[in-house]
């Protein structure tokens, strides 16, 4: 988005990417984020989605966690996890209460926890016009405050509607449009990668897709990327770590998980989770995850959000917390938030209006 922003003009807005030369003459650039498309899947599209495979592309690289909260603010701020706050998909308030990040409202008030300004908020000081087009249930989320304040909201419930909401807004004049669509990691999920419910959300992509490249303006921009890539993890390999001694709150997700512990029990907890999980998965500290610097630099007030022990799977394997955490959540098939390269590892397709 800091790229998109320069494209429009937006002062001290750093092109990181190189847009600028890409997308010279370009006056309103739409952003449609698919939540759960990482560049793994890409091949796997291809049969279901030709269209959408044959737009310019280029690779990037998520935020860490790789997972839907934090790469929907990363993306929407300009910022790393360790700066905005968003450290994964659940985090432990101060309180000891553990925040869902999708299940979120106004406790905490979203401008504390993540204070850092959006891209849209810099965007629309500039004068340059900002809308968000996403499902109707999610105005005024927390998650959806902390990710893209600052922009107009519509409510978009299907693919006709989400495209319509798209296109309206470029065509109303120039400035910058964010579209999001979700369906393809729903069923990513529920389904795995690859099933039939899968491939049937893929062509809605490709539908989805042709609908916005072919309303495209003059002087318009399309940009599709993703937050998160999915990996299908067999049911023989999926760890539970509630009864692990010495932990009194689970949080993060079953790819990269959060343990907070009791008082003087981190060394234990991290030597039990490491032979639990073996070559697995990477069990850390809070300050050895830290010093990864997949987070970025993270500020004094952002440490507590990381758990004292940081569970990071780098196979197929997941770490259940099945005590805590709805049925749901172990009746998956295909699971986020890794550093593995098939997760991490998100397209950037463009496309440009009828002029350019």
């Amino acid at each position: 988005m800091p790229s998109v922003s320069a494209v429009l003009g937006v002062p001290g807005a750093d092109d990181t990417l190189g847009l600028r030369e890409r997308l010279d003459g370009v006056d309103r650039v739409a952003v449609l984020l698919v939540d759960g498309l990482g560049s793994y899947q890409m091949p796997l599209m291809a049969p279901h989605a030709p269209g959408l495979n044959s737009l310019a592309a280029r690779s990037l690289t998520s935020g860490f966690p790789s997972t839907t909260p934090v790469s929907l603010v990363t993306l929407g701020t300009g910022a790393a996890p360790g700066r905005h706050g968003v450290l994964g998909f659940m985090a432990r308030l101060p309180d000891g209460r553990i925040l869902n990040h999708i299940r979120w409202d106004d406790d905490p008030p979203p401008a504390v926890w993540q204070p850092v300004p959006t891209c849209f908020e810099t965007a629309a000081a500039a004068g340059v016009a900002v809308t968000q087009v996403t499902r109707p249930e999610f105005e005024g989320t927390g998650l959806t405050v902390s990710a893209y304040r600052g922009a107009a909201f519509t409510g978009a419930s299907d693919l006709a509607s989400l495209a319509g909401g798209m296109l309206g807004a470029l065509r109303a004049g120039p400035g910058m449009v964010f579209g999001y669509h979700p369906d393809l990691d729903k069923h990513g999920h529920n389904s795995g990668v690859g099933s039939p419910e899968w491939e049937a959300a893929a062509r809605d992509v490709e539908r989805l897709v042709a609908m916005l490249v072919d309303g495209l303006p003059p002087s318009a921009a399309l940009l599709i990327t993703a937050d998160h890539g999915q990996l299908n993890v067999p049911a023989d390999a999926r760890f539970d770590v509630s009864g692990l001694a010495g932990v009194d709150a689970f949080a993060g997700e079953p790819r990269v998980r959060y343990l907070h512990v009791t008082p003087g029990a981190v060394d234990d907890v991290v030597a039990d989770a490491r032979a639990m999980f073996g070559s697995s998965a990477r069990v850390l500290t809070r300050a050895e995850a830290i010093d990864t610097g997949l987070y970025g630099p993270v500020s004094a007030v952002n440490r507590e959000r990381i758990g004292d022990v940081v569970i990071i799977c780098l196979d197929r394997v997941v770490a259940l917390a099945t005590a805590v955490e709805p049925p749901v959540i172990s009746r998956m098939v295909a699971y986020h938030g890794s550093v593995t390269a098939a997760e991490m590892t998100v397209p950037l397709l463009s496309a440009v209006g009828a002029s350019g």
